[in-house]
């Protein structure tokens, strides 16, 4: 299929994109839309073009990426990860995701010869390997926005978008929880690590993002010049099964908050009665939300990822905790660490005054384990001022 591709391409390089190849002319173009899978990862779907000629049958897709690569989870977590546009026969990728039980569903283009020469010869353009890699970005470059944006660019912008009725005006962070179960690991972790960027308002153009507005759209789309649908026909070619859920309240994330914020109010309620403090409660809880406070401003600061700015999981998990430990091994501590207790609070404060106006949304799951921060930090202020008394 390699060298099938290979040799394509080099006939197609013959020829400019304003000349017409039989082949291409009576090839059959198409969308390709895949449903969301079970994994984090395939949560949003997935897009491709399929082109089916007399001879072939490929699907083009972008939005790839290689585990193998050297530094990959540095990379990754830099934001600096190559990812790249990729060729397979359409048997093998629909193979694959019949097998993971994903909806597999068909938009069949409505072309003139010389659209499809123009589309064929920009995707095979792509396929070169000095053209083939891209930085990627989760809502403006992957490969749901490369469809969009290769139709757009090969077309000369000959694309006229109409709003579907399902349209609703959502902002970013909406869009991927509606795919999402809130009660999850999953959606809680995009909660805390992406930032308030995402809580904007997508406009119509920028829905599609994901897979299934790009499918909405285009049935929707016509082109400028002749008032043409772009979409000839759209049909199912694999419809999922309908499986159990495996998801089990015992391990979700409320659960396991709302119990380990019970365990922290409880060992509060202790230390109020015997007027002490319990140091590994309070040594574990500045530990772990200080180093997830490193780890955002890492991703807000450090990386290339545009979605984890702004993040302001930082007023519950703020950095400069993982230095105040020290401070905790003593009994009578700086003066400055009682503001720090007191700065905590007020910044607990701050982020529900920043939930409620709506410059960002937080993991609802949160909520337990937040009321007993406040309850566990505004004893440790009341317990160091009876210490001076």
């Amino acid at each position: 299929m390699k060298k099938l591709i290979l040799i394509t391409a080099l006939l197609i390089s013959v020829f400019s994109t304003a000349q017409n190849n039989p082949l291409v002319d009576n090839a059959q173009f198409s969308v390709l839309t895949i449903g969301p899978g079970t994994s984090l990862n395939d949560a949003f779907g997935h897009s491709g073009f399929r082109v089916k000629t007399s001879f072939s049958d490929d699907v083009y897709n972008y939005g790839m990426f290689d585990f193998n690569a050297p530094n990959f989870y540095l990379n990754f977590a830099k934001g600096k990860l190559d990812y790249y546009m990729g060729a397979s026969s359409f048997k093998r990728f629909k193979d694959v995701y019949v097998w993971q039980n994903r909806t597999i569903k068909e938009q069949v283009l409505n072309l003139t010869p010389t659209q499809k020469n123009e589309l064929y010869a920009y995707l095979i353009h792509n396929l070169k390997p000095e053209n083939k890699y891209y930085a990627y970005d989760f809502f403006f470059d992957n490969c749901a926005t490369r469809i969009r944006d290769v139709s757009e660019k090969a077309w000369h912008g000959n694309l006229e978008y109409k709003t579907p009725e399902t349209y609703k005006e959502e902002t970013f962070r909406t869009l991927i929880q509606n795919n999402l179960e809130w009660n999850s690991w999953g959606s809680f972790g995009i909660d805390v690590a992406l930032g308030s960027v995402i809580d904007t308002k997508a406009t119509p153009r920028e829905y599609m993002f994901l897979p299934e507005f790009v499918f909405q759209f285009f049935e929707e789309t016509t082109f400028k010049t002749t008032g043409e649908p772009l979409v000839k026909e759209s049909h199912t070619i694999y419809k999922k099964r309908e499986q159990n859920s495996t998801t089990s309240f015992f391990t979700s994330p409320l659960l396991v908050f709302s119990i380990l914020s019970i365990i922290i109010i409880f060992i509060t309620y202790r230390d109020f009665k015997k007027t002490s403090r319990s140091k590994v409660l309070d040594l574990i809880l500045f530990t772990i939300t200080g180093l997830i406070g490193v780890l955002l401003c890492f991703l807000w600061f450090a990386t290339d990822h545009t979605a984890t700015a702004g993040n302001y999981n930082v007023l519950w998990a703020f950095p400069l905790s993982v230095f105040c430990i020290m401070q905790l091994l003593k009994r009578n501590p700086k003066k400055w660490f009682i503001g720090y207790l007191k700065l905590l609070v007020v910044m607990l404060c701050l982020l529900t005054l920043h939930w409620s106006i709506g410059l960002q949304r937080f993991a609802p799951v949160l909520i337990p384990l937040l009321l007993a921060l406040v309850i566990r930090y505004i004893y440790l202020i009341w317990f160091y001022a009876t210490l001076k008394e």
